[in-house]
């Protein structure tokens, strides 16, 4: 498991990839503080790590980055089990919120060298 706080390569995320199924890393994204956590098996596990340094349940959206698809619309996908909260009006795997994605997006892109 990775903090990004300030950068990574997509070079580094491709070596992570290659240890997932399909070609993905995890991450779990900290809107709040605009920091991300990677390479992990589980979600819940980088969702764990970020409550534990103080991170707030309802800034955590889980993702998964394809990097071999960096540039294109489908390098990004919004589906984590972390994600299914009823109580913030966000009843499935994904991120219904489309400001929320926008944030996401802008994170990631923000944190990744490409």
């Amino acid at each position: 498991m990775k903090l990004v706080d300030q950068k990574v390569t997509n070079e580094e995320l491709k070596e992570m990839s290659a240890k997932m199924f399909d070609g993905l890393v995890k991450a779990v994204v900290d809107v709040e503080e605009e920091i991300m956590v990677v390479d992990s098996e589980l979600h819940a596990d980088q969702e764990e790590y970020l409550l534990e340094r103080g991170s707030k349940q309802e800034n955590l959206w889980g993702i998964n980055i394809y990097p071999e698809q960096v540039g294109q619309e489908t390098w990004l996908e919004f589906d984590s089990m972390i994600n299914l909260r009823p109580s913030q009006n966000n009843k499935s795997r994904g991120v219904e919120d489309e400001n929320i994605r926008n944030r996401i997006t802008a994170i990631v892109e923000k944190l990744v060298l490409k």
